[in-house]
């Protein structure tokens, strides 16, 4: 086998969403036939703003050290497995709500891995709650994960007010995970060696990226997203070119064209007629987000749904509820998954992550009827 047919296989492995919504892209344009400009208007330039200037101020971070630290100053004072677990799920859950819950995967997971080669550890359940904790940890933030986003952006309303109307269903998700834990893991004490030497600390790296990330945050919140993001990229592309080598680039394109696809697949007569009778039904937008989550994952039912109601609220709780359950439902436990190589590690997700999304539900449920 070539090496370039290697890479290509590869590529279609990581990038499948994308191959997959460019496939889609002219079945549904022959569907719901639509011109250049009505296409670029089905995008939500602002949300693409927003997440582009964030991908490079959060790779910028992770690039330059500080978080690494962060995480392995935090897990050096732990000696106990249960203790160890709850310590990364904290971290992953409050590190999500800062720079998204992919990014947070990233700093942990390898962390986790790292501390498996000094110590005996449970290592696919770990990386299972982390994945779980970065979905409950990033719903409470309007960047802490790509709906969020988008729904912040779509609502109008500000960032106060946006984790005010997250705060109780995140506190709650937050609340059952970590009662999950004690199931999870032992009291068995740990005698950890010394871990492998960090990367090297970039002050300057630091300090742009520290300072930057507010100030970009409040031009989003002011509207400026777009302009913003640019600024953002071309100082990283005079001062820290290397850091823009390593950003998600496609996920973008990823985003660009889950607005195409689904904005067209809303504009189906057969779909436009059946998605308000759904969200009639019991649960209304709370119920019909997070069960299409299970099926589409919970940022493309955000993007499809938000045309179909002005309850952002409901529609975000949903989405953030249907990260958990099945793995497909939130693109943070395919990336956690796909960065353990462990037998059975599917099979290990569900057996945690369906309960996780039952009582969340069910919580959601009462919250909204309180």
């Amino acid at each position: 086998m070539s090496v370039r047919l290697i890479l290509t296989r590869r590529w279609l492995r990581e990038e499948w969403l994308l191959v997959l919504l460019l496939a889609l892209l002219p079945v549904m344009l022959w569907q719901v036939p639509t011109g250049p400009r009505a296409i670029v208007a089905l995008v939500d330039w602002k949300t693409i703003g927003a997440l582009a200037g964030l991908m490079v101020l959060s790779r910028g971070l992770e690039a330059s050290g500080l978080i690494d630290r962060a995480g392995r100053t935090v897990i050096a004072r732990l000696r106990s497995e249960r203790r160890l677990a709850t310590a990364l799920v904290l971290f992953a859950a409050m590190l999500s709500a800062v720079v998204t819950n992919d990014v947070a995967l990233f700093v942990t997971v390898p962390l986790t891995l790292a501390l498996s080669r000094h110590v005996a550890l449970p290592t696919g359940r770990l990386v299972i709650f982390q994945a779980m904790a970065v979905n409950a940890g990033s719903a409470l933030s309007p960047v802490g994960n790509p709906q969020n986003l988008f729904l912040w952006q779509v609502s109008g309303v500000g960032f106060g007010e946006f984790l005010l109307a997250m705060a109780p269903l995140t506190t709650v998700m937050m609340a059952i995970l970590l009662a999950l834990v004690p199931l999870a893991f032992g009291r068995r004490q740990l005698a950890l060696t010394r871990m492998e030497t960090p990367p090297a600390l970039q002050p300057g790296l630091m300090a742009v990226s520290l300072a930057a990330y507010p100030l970009f945050l409040f031009l989003v919140n002011a509207g400026l997203a777009v302009p913003a993001a640019g600024v953002v990229i071309a100082l990283y592309l005079i001062a820290f070119r290397a850091v823009l080598r390593w950003v998600d680039w496609p996920l973008l394109l990823v985003f660009f064209l889950m607005f195409v696809n689904l904005g067209l697949l809303g504009r189906m007569p057969a779909i436009a007629a059946a998605v308000p009778a759904a969200l009639e039904l019991p649960g209304g937008v709370y119920a019909v987000s997070a069960a299409l989550s299970q099926g589409m994952s919970n940022v493309p039912a955000a993007i499809f749904l938000a045309p179909f109601t002005g309850d952002w609220r409901a529609l975000a709780w949903g989405v953030s509820v249907g990260g958990f359950g099945l793995a497909i439902g939130s693109l943070a436990n395919l990336i956690a998954l796909r960065l353990v190589r462990e037998a059975g590690l599917w099979r290990q997700f569900h057996l945690w992550s369906v309960p996780m999304f039952a009582l969340s539900f069910a919580a959601g449920l009462l919250l909204t009827a309180l």
